[in-house]
């Protein structure tokens, strides 16, 4: 058989033209795991055992789920964090485990933005009739957003005032600096799902009459400086990576050719690593099916220079379709998420369908593939 394209090594660039090198095209995309028990955003056991399987299961680049830049910035409270030292030290060993089964270690940037200071969606909270906006007696606290908007069914958000944005810009470069000390190989600015940087984006959440809000300029002002900033600091052999939401699937919000235009103008400022999902804000209305927003990553890869690394996420399951996307240049590469968490060695069980090479670790070597 030949030789599969799924399977075949790819580096990502960084600025000083070497980058990352990875062994296949599958990704594990970050997943919110809501494991952290004591609310300090500290990583635990759990992250290690479940990004490292991950690796164990043949995944080229595993990135951890989305960790936020300041305490305030979480989805919830059992969120994990960059936002000081002590998380540093817990998140290195996992990244050294990582790595030392053949995976690079990369870690999603977030802030929630109006969507902070929620309860989660693990089904146990669900169940306990724990769902929405954490109560101010169960440790809530207040959100930020680019400007209020009644488009969330959570608690009201304070609208940022300029000098919060600075501030906040300040916590992404102290978070990308700090997930470098931790052993981070690439970073991805979390800029979809309605979370903080899309709500500046899209104009359906970005109702400001300043110079951060009205034309495209301004809604992608914050992004852009908050890009800028972490390049001056981002080591130069390690790519910046993003996630967009393509789409709001909206009318009038926020749609793929405003994210084409924008990923033209960020890897001008260096960003080299593009992940497309979609939506985010308000109820989805966009379509569904087996790779439906693959056609979002192909509109951008098809715009930006041949060593950009595009992936495409979302309901992508089988190796047939995987392989698919890659070979007739949709994408780069493939996120595989859902399906890796009811099957952490989804590429190892890819790879011997297409007939490539698997990445176990030696100790499975008994394993029924």
């Amino acid at each position: 058989m030949p030789q599969s394209k799924l399977f075949s090594p790819v580096t990502i660039p960084a600025k000083n033209g070497t980058g990352l090198q990875l062994r296949n095209r599958v990704v594990l995309p970050p997943m919110c795991q809501y494991s952290i028990i004591e609310r300090n955003g500290v990583p635990t056991t759990w992250h290690l055992a479940h990004l490292g399987s991950m690796a164990h299961g043949g995944f080229s680049l595993v990135i951890a789920e989305a960790t936020a830049v300041a305490a305030e910035g979480r989805i919830s409270d059992r969120d994990a964090g960059l936002w000081n030292d002590e998380q540093v030290e817990a998140w290195k060993p996992i990244t050294e485990y990582i790595r030392s089964h053949g995976a690079a270690a990369g870690v999603q940037l977030a802030h929630a933005g109006a969507k902070a200071s929620t309860y989660g969606w693990l089904k146990e909270l669900e169940e306990a009739g724990l769902s929405g906006s954490i109560s101010v007696e169960d440790g809530g606290w207040e959100t930020f957003t680019s400007a209020p908007s009644g488009l969330f069914d959570l608690k009201p958000a304070t609208a940022m005032s300029r000098e919060q944005i600075a501030e906040s810009v300040q916590d992404w470069v102290a978070a990308a600096q700090r997930a470098d000390a931790a052993g981070f190989d690439l970073i991805q600015i979390h800029a979809a799902h309605g979370y903080l940087i899309h709500q500046f984006l899209s104009p359906l959440t970005n109702q400001r009459t300043d110079e951060y809000g009205g034309s495209y300029e301004n809604r992608t002002r914050y992004l852009r400086e908050i890009i800028q900033a972490i390049s001056a600091v981002w080591p130069a052999d390690k790519p910046l990576g993003i996630r967009f939401s393509g789409e709001d699937w909206v009318e009038d919000g926020w749609g793929i050719a405003d994210t084409v235009k924008l990923a033209g103008e960020l890897y001008e400022l260096g960003v080299r690593a593009f992940d497309l999902s979609s939506a985010g804000i308000g109820p989805f209305r966009g379509p569904t099916g087996p790779g439906y927003q693959v056609p979002l990553a192909q509109a951008v890869k098809q715009a930006l220079p041949d060593d950009a690394f595009v992936t495409a996420v979302g309901s992508i399951t089988d190796a047939i379709q995987a392989e698919h996307i890659v070979v007739s240049g949709q994408a780069d590469g493939v996120s595989v998420g859902r399906a890796a968490l009811g099957n952490p060695q989804w590429p190892n069980h890819a790879a011997q369908q297409l007939g490539a090479e698997k990445s176990h670790p030696p100790q499975y070597w008994r394993g029924r593939w």
